[in-house]
């Protein structure tokens, strides 16, 4: 009778540290998930910004075009960066399409400092209004997504969220950095 109990009770014991353990690697595994899924919440965020930008500026180009027939490149390098930025597929291809697609935006509004009219056009300044918007709403996204990338790949990489990140193939997330080196400098302010 005691050999019995003796046994039910190791089985018991063991029984409950095998719950224990199942329990505390379904704790792990479930925080993945919720930080993956947060990373692809942060992503859909950028991309509603992303799209918006690109809905915007074939408005801009029309809006240009009768005052800047001089400035077809401009319009031109505009619209091939959108393209290039629609058609990105990594977060990689997207920062770099971006950058460049940013820096387009600005040419244009660069050039139009040399047309009065053009600047005076009640279209032309809610769409630079409407743009300027949104680039600073793609910055709160991309600084939202990185942090909840930087979240995810903290629960992979660190011990005991590595063992369970391992066995299921939880993959990090790739950061939305400036990957041109222009856009990283500090811009020189000069008054003379």
């Amino acid at each position: 009778m005691i050999i019995v109990s003796m046994l039910f009770l190791v089985l018991a014991v063991i029984g409950g540290g095998a719950l224990l353990v199942f329990l505390w690697g379904a704790g792990i595994y479930n925080g993945l998930v919720r930080a993956r899924n947060a990373v692809k919440n942060a992503w859909s965020q950028i991309d509603v910004q992303l799209k918006r930008r690109h809905d915007l500026i074939p408005n801009l180009i029309e809006t240009c075009k009768g005052y800047m027939a001089h400035e077809r490149d401009t319009l031109e390098n505009i619209t091939k960066a959108r393209n290039l930025a629609m058609g990105a597929q990594s977060v990689g291809e997207h920062a770099r399409a971006e950058s460049q697609l940013g820096q387009a935006l600005s040419n244009i509004f660069a050039v139009a400092e040399n047309y009065p009219d053009l600047k005076a056009n009640t279209n032309f300044l809610a769409l630079q209004e409407e743009l300027t918007s949104t680039e600073n709403k793609i910055g709160f996204a991309r600084q939202a997504y990185n942090d909840q990338a930087m979240h995810l790949n903290n629960k992979i990489e660190m011990f005991p969220g590595s063992l369970v990140a391992g066995v299921f193939n939880f993959e990090a997330a790739e950061f939305f950095e400036i990957e041109d080196a222009a856009e990283r400098a500090v811009p020189k302010v000069s008054f003379s």
